[in-house]
């Protein structure tokens, strides 16, 4: 899926986090098992500091068991 620059301007102004940044966490979740839990934690909680909005232990959890069990929808870009 390809994401263009008008995605990464909505999600930049939504979240402060700017192409790069995105771009090099995308880069280091292709390296990494999205199945693992560690992985996922990780990952979440430094998207948590990038954008200063902290994640709960409850959001934290539904957000792996969606990413686990395959339910994150296919149009994300239209969340932001």
């Amino acid at each position: 899926m390809g994401f263009s620059d008008n995605f990464f301007n909505k999600v930049e102004k939504k979240t402060k986090v700017d192409k790069n940044t995105i771009l090099e966490l995308a880069k280091q979740l292709q390296e990494n098992d999205l199945k693992n839990e560690n992985t996922l934690r990780d990952v979440i909680q430094k998207l948590s500091v990038m954008t200063g909005k902290p994640v709960s232990k409850e959001q934290e959890n539904k957000i792996i068991n969606a990413v686990i069990n395959d339910k994150v929808p296919d149009n994300v870009d239209k969340m932001f």
